[in-house]
């Protein structure tokens, strides 16, 4: 893709790839198989399933947008909107993140990704109590805050310090790996007696620091869940003390999902088939840069971006709030199995899982997050009830934020902070795939929506009337049937 170029919108066809033909074959009979077993899936994971057939398909709904100048109209189909594995919408989703943190949210400081993953055990435990999410999030923000904190020489009654963090809950294999990704400001902003704020950056934690500070979230979390009844502790060992049933079938595939094992069909249970090749050399997944572990806790901060590399910081952003599935690593074997290659190949070699298509489901559904469970959180100074916030922040947002301020540009001028015009979907789909959806194909004018179709009758008289033209235009431009020369015995 050139610098310069930037292509008009074309509607994405969910229905060619091969995610939705698999879906829209075996999810019927992936609910059959638990129903027969008397096992039923919750509703928001049904929800996921069924919107996700209807995403981006006209036969559910539809935009109708005109050229100005030309006057070309083209549909615009409806969005799942959905959290769990839609590409179209994890995509979309992960651009508005990027875009937002990027723009609104991280100060143009130096950034730092702290990257922490629990034992197995845990994993399952965070999956399916978001209040343990919280508090578990909470232990962990304090410990790295204090120990910024503690590196720079100041008091916390003083010294305060911000981050966001985003919530994973998938692994390179489409395994259920809830895990934590915090973008740290790089340091801490100490007030002054004025009441300002002035900025002290950190150096890069050591290999040593890494394994204390894993080793004090991993007593932290213990230590709660103790307090909490979730977890028992005897003179030789500990166990999570969880009030589950059998029966739970969102259990059952969640669990068979963090332990890579199949969770439907005759072989339940047994490990997930996998391809391997020659293993790498590297020991860990982040090569030759420290990692704390401790007691199956990981923690990572070997990712940084400068104050100046805000495009370096939106690309991070973009990887971290990425979709689960990734479509151009999904195939088909010979044989009818599911085919998933893996982003960067594990310690041992594996570089692809393969699946019975009904485990596929199981697979996808244990990725559902729960309703109304919030996936992004800020803490510190970027908080939302910060009294800094609007201090620190690029778009001065937070409290106070009512009083007018004067930008820059006039556009904006004289108005409140809150009410500054957003960045449009269209302009962040331009700014990140290089698609500008304002305009033309056929001349490059402008487009406007003129009206939203929902009517299921006026739907098929649409799509029926686009069908007979589509073919009426192929039939008119269409070369006649070629004949064979003439037979010289005709011209004698």
């Amino acid at each position: 893709m050139s610098g310069g170029e930037v292509f008009a919108y074309v509607r994405h066809k969910p229905e060619q790839t091969l995610l939705y033909q698999l879906i829209e074959r075996h999810w019927p009979d992936f609910q059959l198989h638990l129903s027969e077993a008397g096992s039923f899936l919750p509703r928001h994971v049904t929800r996921e399933f069924d919107e996700y057939l209807d995403c981006g398909r006209l036969e559910h709904g539809f935009l109708r947008v005109r050229c100005e100048d030309c006057h070309h109209e083209h549909l615009v189909a409806f969005s799942c909107k959905r959290r769990g594995f839609c590409p179209s919408c994890g995509a979309r989703r992960m651009a508005e993140t990027a875009a937002l943190l990027v723009d609104d949210v991280l100060p143009h400081k130096p950034i730092r990704q702290w990257v922490l993953s629990f034992p197995y055990p845990l994993r399952f435990l965070l999956a399916s109590n978001p209040q343990v999410v919280t508090k578990v999030l909470g232990i962990v923000n304090r410990v790295i805050a204090t120990h910024l904190t503690k590196k720079t020489g100041f008091k916390k009654a003083t010294a305060h310090t911000g981050a966001v963090t985003l919530i994973q809950r998938f692994g390179s294999a489409l395994n259920l790996n809830l895990h934590f990704h915090v973008l740290f400001i790089d340091g801490v902003y100490q007030q002054k007696n004025n009441g300002k704020l002035r900025f002290h950056r950190v150096n890069a934690p050591t290999a040593n620091e890494l394994n204390t500070l894993v080793a004090t979230i991993s007593q932290g979390v213990a230590l709660h869940l103790e307090r909490q009844g979730l977890l028992t502790r005897d003179d030789e060992s500990s166990y999570l003390t969880l009030d589950l049933q059998d029966d739970d079938a969102m259990n059952q595939l969640q669990g068979h999902s963090i332990t890579y094992r199949i969770a439907v069909g005759p072989q339940q249970g047994r490990k997930v088939f996998t391809l391997q090749t020659i293993p790498s050399w590297e020991d860990d997944d982040y090569g030759s840069s420290p990692v704390g572990k401790v007691a199956g806790f990981s923690l990572h901060a070997g990712v940084a971006t400068k104050t100046r590399e805000r495009k370096k910081l939106e690309r991070l952003c973009r990887y971290i709030s990425r979709p689960a599935v990734s479509e151009k690593r999904l195939a088909l074997t010979s044989r009818g199995m599911v085919r998933y290659e893996l982003k960067t190949p594990y310690w041992d070699g594996t570089t692809h899982v393969i699946f019975e298509p009904l485990d596929f489901m199981a697979k996808l559904a244990a990725l559902v997050p729960k309703s109304r469970v919030n996936l992004t959180r800020y803490h510190g100074v970027l908080a939302p009830n910060s009294k800094h916030r609007i201090n620190v922040t690029p778009a001065k947002r937070g409290k106070g934020s009512a009083k007018k301020l004067e930008p820059k540009d006039k556009k904006n001028a004289g108005l409140p902070v809150s009410e500054r015009q957003k960045m449009t979907w269209a302009q962040r789909l331009k700014r990140v795939f290089n698609i500008d959806v304002t305009i033309c194909n056929r001349c490059g004018g402008a487009v406007k929506i003129i009206a939203c179709i929902e009517d299921p009758s006026v739907i098929k008289k649409i799509l029926e009337h686009l069908d007979a033209k589509s073919m009426a235009l192929t039939s008119a431009n269409q070369l006649p049937e070629p004949r064979a020369p003439p037979q010289a015995e005709l011209f004698d």
